[in-house]
């Protein structure tokens, strides 16, 4: 600190340059002027996804699979009992729901609408992730791993079949941190897949709930360098969000919020600093509305019983899709975290996705084309470590 005596003999406090202390508001100073310059920077460094004819390829890192094979063995277990986006949920949009899947449900489980349809949307290649409703984490933890073990083989069949189109991400049981553990090796050293998706909590459990023991996951993750796609499915705590389809509408961004921000302040992200977190749906609320923790943080010790930096410069190395429905929005979020933190993202086939991903990325004024070609595809092909 230094002093300065005004005309008033009265005396002013001002800060050096360096000054961390947290009682002191200088974090949205400085973030508004660092995101700009630090999104041209990156995105002036980064390696650009293109094919050998100079065409920049475009990658869907958010689209789901459904193996028809495990969903006809898993039809006994009545998943949507455990599924909070049917629990909270009245008869209308249940009935919607399944009105849905009649039209959809080819694209889900299917292969030959999907091409013409990634064809239609000008994306070259899919990260296949799991249908949301397949994470089986309330099963037992050994019949959970077997289940696991043959949704990550449902898709690795469906990315031999067409690799040039395909890549996968896999699933783990997230119930018994071990067997979580086990299968990721499997499904990222034999049956080569780019990472997991994971849900944003367990059973109504958060990621770091002691009970889950999920720390030596999150290592095991960071060693391999494989990307962790965090998918939420509605919020687990939902009686008020039953009617007006709230329980995605809403649930969704919220629960993703309360997931990043448990993995923020419980300091997973200060343990594991290389862990490779993509968030769906635009990064939730948090992505939007971080300066309210960062605030918390600086005004109140509850907020720094674990990590020692502001929580926002955590949130910084997490990743985003574009599933933001807006371009105001998609922009904002882009000069914030910077275009190399921002993949594109489809939800395909859900009618909450974005049908035409590349027309709300053209829709991002002043998006330079460097960060355009980042976001469309250069991100995702170095998370997944990609090779055209």
């Amino acid at each position: 600190m230094r002093t300065v005596q005004n005309k008033g003999d009265l005396l002013l406090y001002t800060c050096s340059p360096g000054c961390a202390d947290p009682r002191h508001n200088h974090a949205h100073a400085r973030s508004a002027a660092a995101t700009k310059v630090g999104t041209k920077a990156r995105a002036a460094t980064r390696a650009v996804a293109r094919s050998a004819g100079g065409k920049t390829k475009v990658v869907d890192l958010h689209c789901h699979y459904l193996s028809p094979e495990v969903n006809a063995k898993t039809a006994h277990l009545n998943a949507a009992q455990h599924d909070p986006t049917f629990v909270f949920a009245d008869q209308l949009t249940r009935e919607t729901n399944i009105k849905q899947m009649k039209t959809r449900g080819p694209k889900l489980t299917g292969v030959a609408e999907r091409l013409k349809d990634m064809d239609r949307m000008g994306v070259d290649v899919q990260a296949v992730c799991p249908a949301p409703y397949h994470f089986f984490y309330f099963t037992e933890p050994d019949y959970g791993a077997q289940l696991a073990r043959q949704v990550n083989e449902g898709i690795a069949k469906l990315v031999a079949e067409t690799p040039g189109r395909f890549v996968g991400l896999g699933s783990v049981p997230l119930q018994d941190s071990q067997l979580a553990v086990q299968e990721l090796d499997h499904c990222v050293k034999e049956l080569g897949m780019r990472g997991v998706e994971i849900c944003t909590n367990v059973n109504g459990k958060n990621l770091t709930d002691p009970s889950l023991q999920l720390d030596k996951f999150f290592a095991r993750a960071e060693e391999l360098g494989i990307l962790i796609f965090m998918h939420p499915l509605g919020y687990s705590q939902a009686d008020q969000l039953t009617h007006h389809y709230f329980n995605n509408v809403i649930g969704n961004p919220l629960d993703s919020s309360v997931a990043v921000s448990h993995l923020i302040f419980d300091g997973v992200m200060a343990r594991h600093p290389k862990l490779k977190v993509l968030v769906a749906h635009g990064g939730g609320y948090v992505a939007h509305y971080w300066a309210r923790m960062d605030h918390a943080w600086r005004a109140r010790p509850d907020c720094r019983t674990v990590i020692k930096r502001k929580p926002s410069s955590y949130l910084e190395k997490f990743y985003f899709d574009t599933i933001t429905h807006d371009p105001e929005m998609l922009k904002r979020l882009v000069e914030r975290f910077g275009a190399d933190h921002v993949v594109l993202g489809t939800d395909y086939p859900y009618d909450m996705g974005d049908d035409d991903p590349l027309g709300l990325i053209a829709q991002v004024q002043r998006l330079p084309r460097a960060a355009r070609d980042l976001i469309v595809g250069g991100n995702a092909a170095r998370l997944l470590k990609l090779k055209f």
